[in-house]
């Protein structure tokens, strides 16, 4: 344990830094779980500009690296952004002789 008066302070002070990141990081990270599980583009994209708020305050205070911020908020428009398009069609094998098959 600390023996100068200082050093008390600054485990108290970093014990409360600690205890804040970790409920910022925890909050994060569950909106951008119920963000992840949104099936509506409309309703997800609402909540993507919150969502990315967060994540970037999360950035600027060291909690996480900016370049983590980055990726995740890139990972997230681009799952935003593929509910709005229509799954491509998986081609199958017959589907792929029938056009060879009429030449």
């Amino acid at each position: 344990m600390a023996n100068h008066k200082a050093t008390k302070k600054d485990v108290r002070q970093a014990t409360k830094r600690r205890d804040r990141n970790r409920y910022y990081g925890k909050t994060t990270r569950n909106a951008i779980q119920k963000l992840r599980e949104e099936k509506v583009e409309k309703e997800a994209g609402a909540k993507l500009p919150e969502v990315s708020s967060m994540i970037d305050k999360l950035a600027k205070k060291g909690i996480i690296h900016k370049n983590k911020a980055a990726n995740l908020k890139r990972k997230l428009a681009r799952k935003i952004n593929a509910l709005g398009t229509p799954a491509p069609a998986v081609a199958t094998k017959a589907a792929k002789a029938a056009p060879a098959a009429a030449k």
